[in-house]
């Protein structure tokens, strides 16, 4: 076995089974509804995901915290004391100030473990692409990939990974400060549906809009099933916002041109599905971003 532990965070989206396989650590990120603070953890444990989505729908308050420096330090430290070293892949730097705080945190501790490697690396994901990279990389490491050829796998990885996504709730943009209150008002009674990608920096960009839900739903078929790198290898992670039907829609028309692909479905948690919204539908998979490059450069 490894003298390393993999750590990432609960924006990742790995069920508590996942993690357990995978034989990771996951720091909680806080969320808050109507005033009140919950831990992400795997499953939701605190807070059902199912009611989370229906007291967001309902209009619930919602918002999430950064972990801060102590929080990641009180993980890191046993670790470090037990003579092991440290891979933490985090939440994109772009989403939040998680990656910056991890890396002053291992920098005070690696002057405090001189003898111990700990890296961090910023997955530029959220929610499923994130937990695709941390699960790619925790077969690696499982397999008995060394410590520095792990990091370098993952930065190389995480430049591959597609996100394309669809958001029903237009309100919670308008919440969110995404959208204006008009644009809200008049594209939810017209049933438009944006339709997003997270570029290879990092970014979340809007690319263009859809006129119904199941036309949203098969544009996601489409964007994913020509960045698929092959038909086999990896699998394609989905995240839904307590929208199972979309997603078993979303699968059959992807298994009809992927047909050896795997699936691995989770929801969207409370950390990244109070920005997102109810009913947001999500398709990770490693494949061709030069594509996102291109789109990026129009917008």
């Amino acid at each position: 076995m490894s003298n390393y532990i993999l750590i990432t965070d609960s924006a990742c989206d790995l069920s508590a089974a996942e993690v357990k396989e995978l034989d990771i650590n996951v720091i909680p990120i806080t969320f808050a509804v109507n005033g009140v603070n919950y831990k992400g953890v795997p499953d939701n444990l605190e807070y059902p995901v199912n009611k989370f989505y229906a007291d967001l729908k309902a209009g619930a308050n919602v918002s999430t915290s950064a972990l801060n420096l102590y929080e990641i330090e009180d993980v890191f430290r046993p670790i470090l004391e037990a003579g092991k070293d440290i891979v933490y892949i985090t939440l994109s730097s772009m989403l939040s100030s998680i990656y910056q705080n991890a890396k002053i945190v291992s920098e005070e501790l690696s002057g405090e473990f001189p003898d111990r490697k700990i890296a961090v690396i910023d997955s530029r994901c959220a929610s499923c692409g994130q937990g695709l990279l941390v699960y790619l990389c925790a077969q690696k490491r499982l397999s008995g990939m060394e410590f520095e050829e792990l990091v370098k796998y993952g930065e190389d990885l995480k430049k591959n990974i597609c996100h394309e996504f669809t958001v029903d709730d237009l309100g919670q943009l308008k919440r969110g400060g995404r959208i204006s209150s008009a644009a809200a008002f008049f594209g939810s009674m017209l049933q438009i549906k944006p339709m997003l990608y997270v570029s290879p920096e990092g970014k979340l960009i809007a690319y263009d809009k859809v006129r119904g839900r199941n036309i949203s739903v098969k544009k996601l078929k489409e964007m994913i099933v020509k960045e698929a790198a092959d038909a086999s290898e990896t699998p394609i992670f989905i995240s839904h916002g307590d929208c199972e039907d979309d997603v078993n829609m979303l699968m059959k028309m992807i298994k009809e041109e992927l047909p050896e692909k795997k699936f691995f479905v989770n929801h969207i948690g409370p950390v990244i599905g109070a920005h997102s919204g109810y009913k947001t539908l999500a398709v990770f998979v490693v494949g061709n971003n030069e594509r996102g490059a291109e789109r990026e450069k129009k917008h």
